[in-house]
């Protein structure tokens, strides 16, 4: 078995009660559910990353989304800003 680390995390009440749901609803202990998730979100390329941490600015969200689900379904997108 590979080796562990045990981490401490702090949650708003809200992200506890999210997180106790989502390991209740799966049969899973909260350790391996943020375990997992902690895998796969490092497994994510670096923009993807970018997003789900917010760290692209409110207005240019909308075209950030674009902008992977374009990657994602490898669709080429516009050459210069704003066409398409």
């Amino acid at each position: 078995m590979a080796r562990r680390f045990v981490i401490r995390i702090e949650l708003t009440q809200s992200a506890k009660g999210k997180l106790t749901e989502l390991s209740d609803h799966n049969g899973m202990t909260q350790v391996s559910v943020m375990s997992r998730l902690v895998d796969w979100f490092t497994s994510q390329p670096e923009l993807i990353q970018a997003a789900i941490l917010g760290r692209y600015p409110k207005e240019i969200e909308e075209d950030v989304a674009k902008l992977i689900l374009r990657r994602m379904a490898n669709i080429p997108g516009p050459n210069v800003a704003g066409q398409t």
